[in-house]
Formats: structure tokens, sequence, C-alpha cells
């Protein structure tokens, strides 16, 4: 590819982040600066001074450090087991791992609000058969809350960690060992420094996912905390500084945070990593294999309570005062295809995620072929860009369009309150970009260039042999990435229920949140969250079937 056309290229992918990502992102820092057109910083000072603003930013932390605690305790040790271990049925159990990952804490807290009331609830139930006392499992909600995102985060950190423990240096922990040091010394003074890195990407990750995350609090009624404010604020037509001034100070917190690790722990990077030798693996007896069976059984039997609900409350005819439902019916999945209100809203959903699908798949390739095979000055800040909105909370990027399209603005037609298909398009393409990117970057780094020069060296245009040659090597990671970013982007949750506040324009997790607020609908939103865990299963396992142990490539920062 000839040198200019490759900065054009180049231009045009930057273009398109800057307009649609930096742009909001700085929109919606600004807007909390400025009051009637005057720079000031009252409204941000007024985060720290309201006692209720002070209080949700300090329950926001509250639950992204409990959450990180929490994933940190269930996914490690299951991590290490993984590693060390060879046993039978080990790829069962770690595929049976992910299976959080099939549904949003958002929907999983419909199931948990029946499974873990302190009245009438089916734990509290069987609690009570044991001749146990009752658990107040909400903890005021904040408790649920947490249960809620460790139970749906910790595969995050289990990939991270297995990829860390998999690039540790075997000769390091086995002069440690040849030294008279224990395992479990070993383990925290020689592996432990290692993978910090990877802990901490994974980390990173799940601190700002559940720092910023709003359908779970949303969803079970804790109201007292920073995302719930911000979004409360921006269902308002004239959102006023306060509301993006504490946007401001999410991002502020979030990007500090991750600063501040990357200071303390990010210079562990540079240890030696090598895989010149082989990791010994020991292979776990009859009783070593149950037990770990056990470890891993038990988290995963926790794991999937809320899917488990969410599909008995579809199917639920009557459930009150019982450990399961007295009867079961179809109307509700029937419900899901013949009311207006679900179909319409599954209509909505395949065509937004669709059309930004199709923005993800060009945009994608474009930016990984730019940052993998070609020379461009500058590719280096693209693919960080490119990257960005794993680490941008999508509250504030949902927060960055609402300010882009304010009422009075040129884009006022395409905002929230009028016809938001366009802004939630490119919302969801933003925020899936980076699996796309990362799919594709590591087939591109799999796949030898020389069939391509080959190509060229024949007569072929450059963009002919990408196509014909290039894409038909790499198309297994072109599919996982479309497939990732395709069901993710039906089940967004921050921009779908900030950016559609028309009810036409619903997409699926708007239209749950409705339904979830009546009682006589709630059983159908379970059931549309259902519908939405069917396809959130099948595409991880087709993505897990062409990506393998690369998929948890996809979730790191």
């Amino acid at each position: 590819m000839r040198y200019w056309r490759r900065y054009v290229l180049a231009g045009l992918c930057g273009a398109f982040l800057l307009c649609f990502l930096i742009v909001p992102i700085a929109l919606a820092i600004g807007a909390g600066f400025f009051d009637a057109g005057r720079p000031t910083t009252f409204w941000v000072v007024r985060v720290f001074t309201d006692l209720a603003a002070r209080r949700g930013l300090i329950n926001a932390v509250k639950i992204a450090c409990a959450t990180t605690a929490g994933v940190f305790v269930l996914a490690l040790p299951l991590a290490v087991l993984a590693h060390q271990f060879d046993f039978r049925g080990k790829g069962v159990v770690t595929a049976l791992l992910m299976v959080p990952l099939i549904l949003p804490p958002f929907v999983g807290a419909l199931a948990m609000e029946k499974l873990l009331a302190q009245e009438g609830g089916s734990v509290n139930l069987i609690l009570a058969s044991l001749g146990l006392g009752k658990v107040d499992w909400r903890g005021g909600g904040l408790a649920m809350v947490v249960i809620l995102e460790v139970l749906h985060l910790y595969p995050i950190m289990f990939l991270n960690a297995s990829a860390a423990l998999a690039n540790v240096d075997p000769t390091m922990v086995e002069a440690a060992r040849n030294l008279g040091a224990s395992r479990w010394r070993t383990f925290w003074k020689v592996t432990m420094p290692l993978i910090r890195p990877g802990l901490f990407a994974g980390g990173t990750i799940v601190f700002i996912w559940s720092f910023t995350e709003l359908g779970t609090p949303l969803m079970i009624g804790y109201r007292d905390v920073l995302p719930v404010q911000i979004y409360n604020g921006l269902q308002v037509t004239e959102t006023s500084p306060r509301v993006f001034s504490m946007v401001f100070v999410m991002l502020s917190a979030s990007a500090g945070l991750y600063a501040l690790g990357r200071v303390l722990f990010g210079r562990s990077a540079a240890a030696t990593v090598g895989r010149g030798v082989a990791a010994t693996v020991r292979r776990a007896g009859p009783l070593a294999t149950a037990g770990i069976w056990l470890a891993f059984g038990a988290v995963t039997m926790l794991a999937v309570l809320p899917h488990v609900g969410v599909v008995l409350m579809s199917f639920a005819e009557r459930w009150s005062g019982t450990i399961l439902p007295t009867s079961y019916t179809l109307r509700h999945i029937h419900g899901v295809f013949t009311r207006s209100e679900t179909w319409q809203s599954i209509i909505n959903s395949l065509q937004y995620a669709s059309a930004a699908t199709v923005i993800d798949l060009v945009l994608g390739l474009a930016v990984a072929y730019l940052v993998v095979r070609l020379k461009v000055r500058g590719k280096g800040l693209l693919d960080s860009m490119a990257m960005l909105p794993l680490a941008v909370p999508g509250l504030v990027i949902a927060s960055g369009y609402v300010a882009l399209t304010r009422p009075g603005g040129p884009l006022e037609a395409i905002g929230p309150t009028r016809n938001p298909a366009l802004i939630l398009i490119v919302a969801y393409s933003v925020r899936r970009l980076p699996y796309m990117v990362r799919s594709i970057s590591a087939g591109l780094q799999q796949t030898s260039e020389t069939l391509e020069e080959a190509a060229r060296n024949l007569g072929a245009t450059p963009l002919k042999s990408v196509l014909r040659i290039t894409v038909p090597l790499i198309s297994a990671n072109v599919l996982a990435g479309a497939m990732l970013a395709f069901s993710f982007a039906m089940l967004e949750v921050s921009d779908s229920l900030i950016l559609a506040q028309t009810s036409q324009y619903y997409p699926i997790t708007k239209a749950i949140y409705t339904l979830a607020g009546p009682a006589d609908t709630t059983n159908l939103a379970a059931a549309l969250g259902s519908f939405g865990m069917v396809l959130l299963t099948v595409t991880l396992v087709l993505a897990n079937l062409l990506l393998g142990k690369r998929l948890g490539a996809l979730f790191r920062v």
C-alpha cells in the first residue's frame, strides 16, 4: 500500500474515533465546568461537598473494592489449580466457569430478588427448613449488588490470571524449589510478583466495570450510588452541569486509580518472562481430582443461580412463598414474541447491533491491519484510541452522547428523547470496537505475510490481496470478533438505558428494565432476559471454539 494511502486510511479511522469517542468524552467533561456559558468549578467541588453526591461516590467505591476483592478470592485459586494440575474433565469445568458471562448482572438481579429476599426468598426458605435463621442478603442493597457483580465478573479475572500463569518462566519456579522454598513461599515470592501485571489488568477491568455499573444497582433499587445518580440526572430534558460534574469525577476516579496501579504494580511487567522450558503440570489423583471438581463446582453453582432463577421466572405461573414455582406456563415465553413492546425491542436491538457490527468489522479490520501490518507513524496512538472504550466507563461515553445531542444543539434530532437509533448504533460500535480489533490483530499476528506479498507480486492490488488472501486466512478471528461485538451490543446496558428514552426505539435491555417495574410483567422481563441469555450462550460457545485460549485476550486492558 502506498504511503499516502495508508495515512489516509489511518486518518479516516482516527477521525471516526475522534468524532464519536474523544469529542463526546470531552463534551461530557467540559459540560461540568460551564454554567450558563461561563466557566466554573462550583459543580465539581459540589460533588465532594454535597452530602448525597459524596455518599453516592463513596458507595460506588465500596462496591468496586468489595467486588474486586471478591473476584480475586474466587478466581485466583481456581486459576492456580487449573495451571498446576492436569485432571479428568479439566476442559469441562474450565468451560463452565465462563457461564456467568452469558447474562448481565442487570438481568440476573430479577432472579436474585426472588431467590435472596429476606421474606419468602428461596434461599432463606431452604435455611428455615434446615432450622437455621434468615439472612438479610440484600444488606441494604449494596451487598446484593456486590454478590451479583462478583458472580458475573470473576471469569474475567480467571482468564487474565490463567494467561499470566501460562507466561511465567517455569525455570524460576523450579530454581526457588531447588533452593528449599516451599510451594507456598515459592508462589508468594516468585509466581505472584511475575503474574502481578496480568492480575492488575484483570483487576482494572473488574474495578472500573463495577465502579461504573449502572444496571445492577438500578434493577436492585439501590439508588444511593453515583452511577444511578448520574442516570437520574440524564433523564431530565434540561441536563444541568451538576450531572456532568459527577461524570467528570467518575472518569477521573477511574483513570486516576488505573494510573496509580500502573505506578505501583506496572513495574513488575519488566520481570523476566519466558517459555524456554515447558511448565511442570502434576497429574491429580482421584482424591485431588474430586477436591478440584468440588472447588470448581461450588463456584459454578453459585454463579449459575441468577441464570437458573431467570429461567424459572420465565416459565413460572405461580411462585410466591415457595422454594420453587408451584406451577409453570409458556405464556411468558410466548409473550416475548407476540407482545408489541417486547417484539419491537428485539427487532430494534437486532437492527442496532447488526449495523454496529458492520461498522466494527470495517473499522476493526482497518485499525488492526494498520497497527499489525503497516509502518505508520502514530499507529500506537490509533491503537490506544481503539482500546480506550475498554478503560473508559460506558456510562461516561453515553453521557458524552447526551451532551452531543442535547436540546438546542444541531444534533438534537437524533437525541435520546427524539430518534436515538443512529446514536445508539454509533455508541454500540464504539463500545465493542476493542473486541473486533484485538480478535483480528491476533489473527494477523499469527498469519504470515508471504502469501499476501506473493499476490501483490502477481499484480493484485493491496486491497484485493487483503480481501482475497488475508481475510480468508483470518476468517475465524473475524467471525469470532463479529459475534462477540454483535451479542454484547444486543445486551448493552449503559448506552441503552441512557440513550433510549422513547419507547418505540427501546432495545432489549431498556425493555427489560421497564417491564421489571410492574409486578404483572416481571416474568415477561425474565423471559426476555432468557432470550438474551440463549443468544449470548451460543455466541460465546462459537467464539470459544474459534479463538480457544485467545478468547481471554479480548478482556484485557
